[in-house]
């Protein structure tokens, strides 16, 4: 007999520890909108993270970009140096790249915010393109002092 009280006694206390600890539908619905007010909070974040990378990519990329200006100056000053056969190969060699200069700008200027996919995918070609840039303005300088 007492073990079977001891059983029930148990038994009661399982049972009611159980029903205690069930959250009301009350508690379910604080807890998920605190959840929906935290992933709210992240999401801003992101979001300003991602627009300051945005910036910060801009201007640093329109420093490069008036960093080549300042070369297609200082190359067409040497071009009025040059021979005369070789005068207009570097002319034109110096529109080439005036041109692809102003076309990357307009490139980044036109840019639209527009998802971080989109951004990184965006990102990683125009650094190409850059890269293939700075390299023509390398090539046109070694070419030039031969």
């Amino acid at each position: 007999m007492k073990k079977l009280i001891l059983i029930i006694s148990l038994f009661t206390l399982t049972v009611g520890q159980v029903f205690t600890s069930c959250s009301t539908p009350t508690e379910k619905v604080e807890n998920a909108q605190e959840n929906v007010t935290e992933a709210n909070k992240d999401l801003d974040k992101a979001n300003e993270e991602y627009l300051a990378d945005v910036e910060f990519y801009r201007k640093e990329t329109n420093e490069k970009i008036e960093a080549n200006n300042k070369s297609i100056a200082e190359f067409k000053e040497r071009v009025k140096q040059q021979k005369k056969d070789a005068k207009v190969d570097y002319q034109n060699k110096v529109t080439e790249l005036e041109q692809k200069n102003n076309d990357m700008k307009m490139k980044m200027d036109d840019y639209k915010v527009d998802g971080k996919a989109n951004w990184e995918s965006f990102k990683t070609e125009f650094g190409h393109d850059m890269d293939e840039l700075g390299q023509s303005f390398k090539n046109l300088t070694v070419n030039n002092v031969k």
